[in-house]
């Protein structure tokens, strides 16, 4: 750095701390006379007792600045100090922060302090130039049967995971979680209840999916801001990992939260309800986060996002718009789980649309076909149960009876089952030819 980049530094550098004053509080919104701010950046409102809350600049209503808190503001009143930092929120990103639990703002949740090294990043990045996304054309190994062979996924390929709540979503991602072949795991758990943390930490992903993983925890009694920002940690954590060359799996449980947290911002701050109750901000505020994952010309992220689907309504306006911006979807069916069959993937209904690109023709003749013969079965079910169908009236419905148990045999997978791709295709193949 020469003499004339020193004197613009110091040029630029704030001799002094803006403040302003908290004028009202409604709701979830702090109103304040001053500081000088911009969008997006961060400031402390000084308490009655000394501490210091974090909130950030959401909005503005003329000359008034419209804050939104990252925690609880019960120690806050009218004329609580509001101080500027001149900054966006930033969080602390590094090697040694794999198999940590951190909170929204990248603080460990077990009141330990963070490891030395790690480097400050903006949690708000831009998507990458969709030119400069490389094609994927690289099947990755997710270890679960189903999915390795009739849905199989790509490095960097983004897939929405939609289910009602209680058909298996947390089993499944932990079970991808221990089982893929990626380098690392950044898991979201965004606005889950208390108690499923550590019961998703311990028993879904166990101590040897935490060993390669980074979770990121907001859970719902958190202030909305903390949610949203959760998400927005754990894909920067993801993208510090992939801009140094590793592939990185990122699992986000879920979308939904997300989107009702940034409806709740949005309606605080005077947005108009439109669909459903959610304000514009929540559609433009998904493509931004959902097309930050993928490739790159150094690592790729490969993501899952779980969808929850009110009623198992796949047409709910959240579920509509992620399942437009991503890359393939899986859907887990309420009546296949009734049925003992897990984990729930119900292959009509669910698509990898990167498939025909990372496959061979072999393995997607394999697929076709095992679909075709589950597709037939499904569409004479009622017939076969009640026994009006004969025996002989359609070859293609006769070898899809004589099979179903064997494919259903086949989509069946034990939560600690690990099974490789090679290994799962050989087993397609002698499903189907092996007699």
């Amino acid at each position: 750095m020469d003499i004339n980049q020193l004197v613009d530094v110091i040029d630029k550098t704030e001799t002094y701390t803006h403040f302003g004053k908290v004028k009202r509080v409604v709701g979830l919104m702090i109103e304040s006379t001053g500081p000088e701010v911009k969008m997006g950046e961060v400031c402390f409102i000084h308490t009655s007792n000394y501490d210091k809350i974090m909130a950030e600049v959401v909005g503005f209503n003329d000359a008034v600045v419209v804050l939104m808190p990252y925690t609880e503001i019960n120690d806050i009143g009218p004329g609580s100090l509001v101080e500027a930092t001149r900054k966006p929120l930033t969080v602390k990103v590094g090697q040694r922060l794999v198999g940590k639990v951190v909170d929204a703002v990248g603080l460990p949740l077990d009141d330990s302090e963070l490891p030395s090294g790690l480097l400050a990043m903006n949690t708000e990045q831009s998507p990458p130039n969709p030119l400069k996304r490389p094609r994927i054309l690289e099947p990755i190994e997710i270890g679960v049967k189903t999915i390795d062979t009739l849905l199989t996924v790509g490095k960097g390929q983004r897939i929405g995971i939609f289910a009602g709540s209680g058909v298996g979503k947390s089993t499944l991602l932990g079970m991808i979680a221990r089982n893929s072949e990626a380098d690392i795991n950044v898991i979201a758990l965004i606005g889950e209840r208390g108690r499923e943390v550590r019961e998703f930490i311990e028993k879904d992903l166990g101590p040897a999916g935490l060993k390669k993983s980074v979770v990121v925890v907001a859970t719902s009694d958190q202030p909305a801001l903390m949610r949203i920002k959760g998400a927005y940690t754990a894909t920067s954590i993801a993208e510090y990992f992939r801009d140094r060359g590793y592939n990185v799996n990122l699992m986000m449980d879920s979308v939904t939260r997300v989107a009702m947290a940034q409806r709740e911002v949005g309606l605080a701050t005077g947005e108009p309800p439109t669909t459903k109750g959610y304000p514009p901000s929540v559609f433009a505020i998904l493509p931004k986060l959902l097309e930050r994952t993928g490739t790159s010309d150094l690592g790729t992220i490969t993501a899952f996002y779980t969808v929850l689907v009110d009623g198992d309504d796949l047409n709910d306006p959240i579920a509509d718009t992620t399942r437009g911006i991503l890359d393939g979807h899986f859907v887990l069916d309420r009546k296949l789980a009734e049925r003992g069959q897990y984990p729930a993937l119900n292959v009509l209904k669910s698509i990898s649309r990167v498939m025909p690109q990372i496959t061979t023709e072999k393995e997607q003749k394999l697929a076709n076909e095992l679909r075709s013969y589950l597709a037939s079965y499904e569409e004479n079910y009622e017939l076969i149960q009640i026994g009006a169908y004969k025996r002989g009236s359609n070859p293609q419905v006769d070898r899809a009876i004589q099979l179903h148990p064997k494919i259903i045999n086949f989509l069946k997978q034990g939560i600690e089952d690990n099974c490789h791709r090679e290994t799962a295709i050989d087993q397609v193949e002698s499903l189907l030819y092996g007699g």
